[in-house]
Order: C-alpha cells, then sequence, then structure tokens
C-alpha cells in the first residue's frame, strides 16, 4: 500500500514502449488505403498518416494537423527502428514526402502502393 501511495505521490505515468514493427504495419495500412483512396484530398491524407508514423511528432515532415494513426505506439517508427534499418524506412519517407507534392493522384497512388510493399518487406 505504501508503494502505490508514493508512486501516486510522485505523479508517475505509465510508460507506454517503442513498437516499431506495429509504426511500420501502421504505415504500410495507410500507405495501401492512399493507393485505394478515390480522391486526390484522401490520398494525401493517408500519405501524412504514412509520414506521421514513420517520423514521429519530432520529424521534421511531421503534420500536426493530420492524424497520427501511430500516436500510441512509440515515437516513429525511424526513431524507434534499429540503426540499420532506417535507411529503408528514410527511403519510404521520401517517397511519401514526394507522393504528398504530386499534382496526379494516380500517380501518388502508385507511389503509396510502392510504399507499401516496401513497407512490407
Amino acid at each position: 500500500m505504501l508503494a502505490i501511495s508514493v508512486g501516486l505521490s510522485l505523479g508517475t505515468a505509465p510508460v507506454l514502449a517503442a513498437d516499431a514493427a506495429k509504426e511500420i504495419s501502421t504505415a504500410a495500412a495507410h500507405a495501401g488505403m492512399a493507393a485505394a483512396s478515390d480522391t486526390p484530398k484522401m490520398v494525401r491524407a493517408h500519405l501524412h498518416h504514412v509520414l506521421n508514423c514513420l517520423e514521429g511528432p519530432a520529424g521534421a515532415d511531421f503534420d500536426a494537423s493530420a492524424v497520427n494513426p501511430c500516436k500510441d505506439q512509440g515515437a516513429g517508427a525511424i526513431p524507434d527502428s534499429a540503426p540499420e534499418k532506417r535507411a529503408a524506412l528514410e527511403t519510404a519517407a521520401a517517397l511519401a514526402r514526394k507522393a504528398i507534392g504530386e499534382d496526379d493522384a494516380s500517380k501518388a497512388k502508385a507511389m503509396a502502393a510502392e510504399i507499401q510493399s516496401s513497407l512490407r518487406k
């Protein structure tokens, strides 16, 4: 009982463990949603979700106005991954940035499908 009251008096909060595999899986799912979207707006929205999952809130291209479906999964797949896995994730993030800026929705959807495939490897 004493330990509980001490913990509560210190204001400790539960610590969430980073789960890079889950963040990557979530990013891949949203890349698939982008590839299957019917409107350019939804393609871009899901690509922002991909980028948010990959970079995390501290990332240079994190968009706080877009949903972060990886919010409670960690700090982002890139920072939460082992160093040897980061290059592939950085490549996927770069392609997501390019796809977000693409005016041709069919090209952006093709890039999203490529991102999904690369994240599932």
